[in-house]
């Protein structure tokens, strides 16, 4: 008998990036700026969160949306920062978020009264590389405590970031971490991208990182 082939990737994937669009305009039209936070597991992202929930939230009216694979873990530790409701998603074993998760999420804030939102991915530096959720850009984080070399092993990551924060850098006296090796990797893959320096703990590299989350929701004019 003859073999039929159906291109299921395609068609999922297809139908992701329609609904992305749907996210993309729904924000566009309240003049809200998303950002996907992806990273390895452990880089810092709700750490990093934290302290601009801390820093921020109030000012610039910031929602948050979190993916993780069973636990709600996270957005728990984010709702203590915040008096908005913090949206997890909890996928269920899957290693991305996907726009109409997305999508779904954001029936439960109230975007006219927020400026900039927050989509914490699940820790994967593989799968949420190829999926579109509508945001403004994609910023990966990237740890002082992994290897120098992650740009090369996750190429599309790098190459679909706008932004690089490296994390922990209060850690770089105590671990075998080559900063100027690892930053020289990243652009190798994407000439491209900007690069901040941060450490959560101490608070340096915070003030740059806030500047830039200003400048970006400014950019966005309700359509």
């Amino acid at each position: 008998m003859a073999v039929r082939k159906i291109e299921v990737r395609e068609r999922v994937m297809a139908r992701n990036n329609e609904i992305a669009s749907d996210v993309r305009a729904r924000l566009v039209a309240h003049g809200v700026t998303a950002i996907n936070l992806v990273s390895s597991p452990g880089a810092g992202k709700t750490t990093l969160l934290e302290k601009t929930l801390a820093a921020l939230g109030e000012e610039m009216d910031i929602a948050v949306i979190t993916g993780d694979v069973q636990t709600q873990n996270d957005a728990d530790r984010l709702a203590a920062h915040t008096s908005r409701v913090v949206t997890a998603v909890v996928t269920g074993g899957a290693c991305h978020l996907d726009a109409l998760q997305v999508l779904t999420a954001m029936d439960e804030i109230e975007l006219e009264r927020t400026q900039l939102l927050f989509i914490e991915n699940v820790g994967n530096l593989v799968c949420p590389a190829n999926w579109d959720l509508g945001e403004k850009e994609m910023v990966v984080l990237f740890a002082v405590t992994e290897g120098e070399d992650k740009p090369l092993k996750y190429p599309k990551m790098f190459q679909n970031a706008r932004r690089v924060v490296m994390t922990k850098v209060d850690l770089l006296p105590h671990v075998p971490f080559d900063m100027d090796r690892a930053v020289a990797n990243a652009l190798s893959i994407n000439p491209k991208l900007s690069v901040f320096r941060v450490s959560a703990l101490t608070g340096e590299g915070l003030d740059s990182w806030y500047d830039f989350l200003r400048q970006s929701a400014r950019q966005v004019t309700p359509g």
